[in-house]
């Protein structure tokens, strides 16, 4: 045996030893969780229940590593839910108060075992006890697809000391040898198995309950920058870090809503770029009292080559308008141009690029960033887009400086989970920006902010002039997604 061979094996033996410990503390206190540590603490794992049900949607495929009880996988309501762990006692235990789902004695270093993929991979305080995390880690990647998303709960370690003596004092279980990782600690263990950071924080302030106080400082403590961070659980959301695609493999669909935009339709047509491997461009006739539709049919008459469709709008809005276009989509990746062509058409295969590059999987528009053409928005329009970009950077829990820039892209794979969203957050949104932006946080995906140049109209009309009900819609929508996204009390937790 060579010494890089002993030395190799001299550190399987040590890891080897510290998992016998922790699946042998395990099988002896199993039923101790179950009928002590549990009903003694169950503020504290509703509360846990809460934070995961804000992070995973319900109905998924998902994988719970180290599940123990399974009642974080219960919380979770998935579609088809698997849960692994090293203790035989503890899943005993686990199928008797969770007989709907799978449960199976495997070590998260041997998850490819399972043969099988999920939506999202759950690991609940468990992390804090595996014994060489970056392993860990990339074990679990055969069971992620690159639209999966892996979600870390774990101790805070800002509360060690307070948990500690908990444990001394019989308030909590004195469990196994624990790892103490701080926010960056984290970050940099994912990074090493390279797993991309898509949002953190903390939740739970207060673990015990405290009658008609802990609740609600649980509920606001995760909207307060001043408390954000002490909660005594952390978070995090990773996906896998994509491969890159060839845009000429992708097919391109771009929706343009149109309301009395006839002197605009020929030149947008003109002007559109070649993008990936074919590009569909669809008009969607808003109930125009202009000539709108008739320049669309004389652009797919004299264009007999290219793919150029006429939908009819319901004439509720431009959001409506634009989900009736991607009704009729068939291309891989979506993308959303305003007629008005106030960002030019000739960047949208920046958009293309990013998408395709894996760096995003919902691109949006930041008109707010170069300086605009004179005349393109009103100084009051201005403010307020600039007013609402910092209330939804707080809400997402990451900066957006634009929220209303027509113009969006993301996979075709992607677009059904943000109208899964509109319909649990409610059917506000007039223009569909929040349905995406709230939808591509609610799901995880990974969002990217472009800048663009904001041109002045060259022809038509402005649509955004009732200023007071517009504003009162995106008052009504940050609340919506401030509760669902931030408070846990939405729909769609």
């Amino acid at each position: 045996m060579s010494g890089l061979e002993a030395r190799l094996d001299r550190y399987a033996a040590y890891l080897g030893e510290k998992q016998a410990r922790i699946r042998g503390y395990y099988e002896r206190e199993a039923e101790r969780y179950a009928r002590r540590w549990l009903p003694l603490n169950r503020f504290y794992y509703d509360e846990l229940a809460r934070l995961l049900q804000r992070l995973v949607p319900p109905g998924r495929r998902v994988l719970d590593v180290g599940c123990g009880l399974g009642n974080a996988l219960a919380a979770v309501r998935p579609r088809y839910g698997v849960g692994i762990d090293v203790s035989g006692a503890m899943l005993a235990e686990a199928r008797r108060i969770h007989p709907e789902l799978t449960f199976r004695e495997l070590p998260g270093e041997r998850a490819d075992e399972l043969g099988e993929t999920f939506d999202y991979v759950l690991i609940s305080n468990a992390l804090t006890e595996v014994v060489d995390v970056r392993r860990f880690l990339r074990a679990l990647r055969p069971v992620m697809r690159r639209d999966s998303r892996l979600v870390i709960v774990g101790t805070n370690f800002l509360w060690e000391p307070l948990l500690q003596l908990g444990g001394r004092l019989g308030l909590r279980p004195r469990g196994p040898e624990q790892n103490w990782f701080s926010p960056g600690d984290y970050r940099t263990l994912l990074r090493a198995a390279e797993l991309d950071v898509i949002r953190q924080g903390s939740a739970v302030l207060v673990p015990k309950r405290v009658p008609g106080l802990s609740r609600l400082l649980n509920g606001v403590s995760g909207a307060l920058p001043a408390v954000d961070k002490l909660g005594v659980l952390s978070y995090f959301v990773a996906r896998p870090e994509p491969e890159p695609e060839p845009q000429n493999s992708l097919s391109v669909t771009v929706v343009v809503p149109c309301k009395d935009e006839q002197d605009n339709v020929p030149e947008l047509v003109a002007r559109m770029p070649a993008l990936g491997r074919e590009v569909e461009l669809i008009f969607v006739d808003d109930r125009s009292t202009d000539a709108t539709a008739e320049r669309v049919r004389e652009a797919i008459a004299r264009y007999p080559t290219r793919a150029i469709k006429l939908v009819e709008g319901p004439g509720r809005g431009k959001g409506a308008a634009v989900r009736a276009g991607l009704e009729q989509a068939t291309g891989d990746v979506l993308m959303i141009l305003d007629a008005d062509m106030t960002v030019m058409p000739e960047v949208l295969p920046d958009f293309l690029e990013l998408i395709a590059s894996g760096k995003a999987e919902f691109v949006n528009g930041s008109r707010l960033v170069y300086p605009m053409q004179e005349g393109a928005m009103r100084l009051a329009n201005v403010f307020g887009n600039k007013l609402f970009a910092s209330l939804f950077s707080f809400i997402l829990e990451q900066p957006l400086k634009d929220t209303l820039c027509g113009t969006k892209v993301i996979r075709r794979s992607d677009y059904t989970k943000l109208l899964e969203t509109r319909r649990q957050l409610g059917e506000v949104d007039l223009w569909g920006d929040y349905d995406w932006i709230f939808g591509a946080a609610r799901h995880h995906l990974k969002i990217v902010e472009l800048p663009v140049h904001y041109m002045a109209r060259t022809a038509g009309e402005t649509k955004m002039n009732r200023r007071l009900r517009n504003a009162s819609v995106m008052l009504r929508m940050s609340l919506h997604g401030l509760r669902a996204l931030k408070l846990g009390g939405g729909r769609s937790s």
